[in-house]
């Protein structure tokens, strides 16, 4: 085989990064990609007795205790989608909203938090926001695009709000506690949530972008009877979070009580059955063998890379941009966010954060504070054309005539308050704590 390690880490640096771009355009998945360009450049560079050097890297990763919390979550979601919890959360939501111009929009949001803070996974999230939120904002006369905006916006906040998977990612990829990185994303994602009610309570009170308030004749006994809605949310939100901040359990622990609790939950509501628990494990199989296999691949790449001295490399050329540090911190999140636009945040994280991560700590910056800027950087992602995945969720799910150019120009005031965010939390870091 041609000897590789004669291009020098610079070139070699060029044509990996070609490879991938290449086999990306061809429709080859992402964990697919990463493998094959592991590999032909640890036969290519290092030849076959380097092999096992990058298969140990791959089983430090799958191996982590703290991975278990991945599925859990991801069945918790998987459970919320079969059952109505969400639809009863978002009937008692009315109550707090009712009082509003434009307040089915502000509860939307509300049950997003609650939602997130149930179980972190975004996709499912905006699917049944799509369901639960859009006709009924749509039938009252919302304007389309603000309503289309709340329900990608709002179903993305999982990433932001504890327990968030993109965290528990970065916690793994960084090594950093994420019983911390949770803690210091609570105000920011509060903060970002706080935004789009400021959002939509401005646009509705300065313009007809809502329908007007009417009178509300529910009775008492009903309003009461809606609430009963909140209980069950509100429990499992308790100890999921509680666990952790109560120091009762590790994140790994309490993705465990978390799913008992919504599984539970289903019980006594009686909506449990054999066939949703099948159905909402193979969608959890599904999911998580999509993370495991692009952990894998990821985890390949960036050991031949870091074998090949790529890292050290890429760092002094990152470092190398300015004396600012800030500049720098600046610099990662403009090539974040243009790899938003094309990669799965999973490949994002596992393929940028073994690089980032030691040059930020390097200009004497927190790594958990980066963890939440990084969380809050794929907020974007998750939103930014042309592969947004909230505009093919939603998509999956709205009307007809709802086209995707139209989600993704609706979602362009989302796009910028969350610009914001990101550079509120670059200039006053003290705003995660660190």
């Amino acid at each position: 085989m041609f000897d590789l390690s004669a291009l020098g880490i610079e070139y070699g640096t060029l044509l990996m990064f070609a490879m991938l771009i290449f086999l990306l355009v061809t429709g080859m998945p992402l964990a697919f990609v990463t493998l094959l360009v592991a590999l032909i450049f640890t036969l290519g560079w290092f030849g076959p007795s380097a092999v096992p050097l990058v298969t140990s890297r791959i089983f430090s990763f799958v191996s982590s205790f703290v991975f278990i919390s991945v599925p859990m979550f991801v069945l918790m979601a998987a459970i919320l989608d079969r059952s109505g919890i969400a639809r009863d959360l978002f009937d008692a939501m009315k109550i707090v909203g009712g009082r509003l111009k434009g307040g089915v929009a502000v509860q939307t949001i509300f049950v997003a938090v609650i939602l997130a803070a149930m179980s972190g996974i975004i996709g499912g999230e905006i699917v049944l926001l799509g369901l639960l939120a859009l006709p009924q904002m749509l039938r009252l006369g919302y304007d389309r695009k603000l309503a289309i905006g709340v329900v990608c916006a709002g179903g993305s906040l999982g990433t932001m709000v504890p327990p968030s998977i993109v965290l528990i990612i970065y916690g793994l990829t960084a090594n950093v506690s994420i019983g911390e990185l949770f803690t210091s994303a609570f105000v920011p994602g509060f903060m970002l949530a706080s935004f789009y009610v400021a959002y939509v309570l401005f646009r509705a009170y300065t313009s007809d972008v809502a329908p007007p308030l009417e009178e509300d004749d529910t009775p008492l006994s009903e309003k009461l009877a809606r609430l009963k809605g909140l209980i069950l949310p509100f429990i499992v939100v308790a100890m999921v979070l509680g666990s952790i901040y109560g120091g009762v359990a590790s994140v790994t622990e309490a993705s465990a009580v978390g799913a008992f609790g919504v599984m539970l939950s289903t019980v006594v509501r009686g909506e449990f059955s054999l066939q949703m628990l099948r159905d909402a494990a193979l969608q959890t199989l599904k999911t998580t063998g999509m993370i495991v296999w692009i952990g894998i691949g990821a985890s390949a790449l960036v050991g031949v890379f870091n074998l090949m001295g790529g890292i050290k490399f890429v760092s002094a050329l990152i470092t190398g941009i300015s004396d600012t540090p800030v500049v720098v911190i600046l610099f990662m999140m403009l090539v974040l966010f243009v790899l938003g636009m094309f990669l799965d945040w999973v490949g994002i994280a596992l393929l940028t954060m073994p690089v980032f991560v030691p040059i930020v700590v390097g200009l004497g910056y927190d790594p958990i504070w980066f963890g939440v800027l990084f969380a809050m950087n794929m907020q974007v992602s998750f939103l930014s054309p042309p592969f947004g995945p909230a505009a093919f969720y939603l998509k999956s799910v709205a009307p007809p005539e709802i086209t995707l150019g139209e989600i993704f120009r609706s979602m362009a005031p989302f796009i910028v308050m969350q610009i914001i965010a990101v550079g509120l939390l670059v200039a006053f870091p003290a705003i995660t704590g660190h």
